[in-house]
């Protein structure tokens, strides 16, 4: 299934295999962010001017590999109707690790969200007793599991997710809990989340206001009213700081200098 040489990693002394690979044999796995077309078309231009000189890298699966960087210049491949690609084989340990490897196209809230949903229900699944501390290696912040739950359990991905993350970075943290019972408190959040969403969809709206950025600003405002400009740290649990935010977020309104300011 491909040519390779073996190599030695320099820094961490694992083995790697380096070869080209056909491309029948590459699936994209769920954890994979979803295509972009302008990114595929970019870089179809740059692999017809000077070829396939990039390496995609790679795990070994039962029924070939899964790519865990370089999916769009696997999909520019097969649409320049090339057979195989140049590829780095790495161990497939190194799969929990996707999202700091996958450089190709710096992934926003929602794709590194989906990956630690995607990271969370695979643990899941495999060992529901593992506690959910256990992800702080693979997962950056725990609120993208979180936001995760929200765009994939409940299927909402148009969920404004930036306009929560400075308050979610705040409130949310690594659950003492195994993951068969985390998964239930990650539903609870996500679904207070959802009402978040509501309040301030109903506030933007109300105020008339045309740039989705400024949602942001409506619930920074919301909270520093509740808890202050420079806290660094909030004593609520995540339910009671979501909600006196919410409830604050009803009179924040928008001033002559087109500030944000509160009723």
């Amino acid at each position: 299934m491909g040519e390779f040489y073996t190599l030695r990693e320099p820094l961490k002394g694992y083995e790697i295999k380096f070869g080209t690979v056909p491309l029948v044999s590459i699936k994209v796995p769920a954890i994979q962010r979803e295509l972009s077309e302008s990114l595929v078309r970019r870089l179809m231009a740059s692999i017809d001017k000077v070829g396939f000189v990039e390496p995609v890298l790679l795990i070994e699966s039962e029924d070939g590999y899964e790519v865990i960087n370089g999916q769009h210049r696997v999909e520019a491949a097969k649409l320049l109707g090339l057979g195989e690609v140049l590829g780095i084989i790495l161990p497939p340990e190194l799969k929990n690790y996707i999202i700091s490897l996958n450089v190709e196209k710096a992934p926003n809230l929602k794709d590194k969200s989906h990956q630690a949903y995607e990271i969370f229900s695979e643990h899941l699944r495999k060992n529901p007793d593992m506690e959910e501390t256990n992800l702080e290696l693979m997962v950056e912040e725990p609120y993208y599991i979180t936001v995760g739950f929200v765009i994939d359990r409940f299927q909402d991905r148009r969920f404004p997710g930036y306009a929560f993350e400075k308050v979610l970075k705040k409130v949310d943290s690594f659950l003492e809990l195994p993951l068969s019972e985390a998964q239930r408190e990650r539903e609870r959040r996500a679904e207070l989340l959802l009402e978040a969403k509501d309040v301030l969809n109903r506030r933007y709206e109300e105020l008339q206001l045309q740039n989705a950025l400024q949602k942001e600003a409506i619930v920074v405002r919301a909270f520093q009213n509740v808890y202050g400009k420079r806290v660094r740290s909030v004593e609520d649990d995540f339910y009671t700081a979501f909600r006196r935010m919410m409830e604050e977020i009803p009179k924040v309104n928008l001033g002559e200098d087109y500030g944000i300011i509160s009723e």
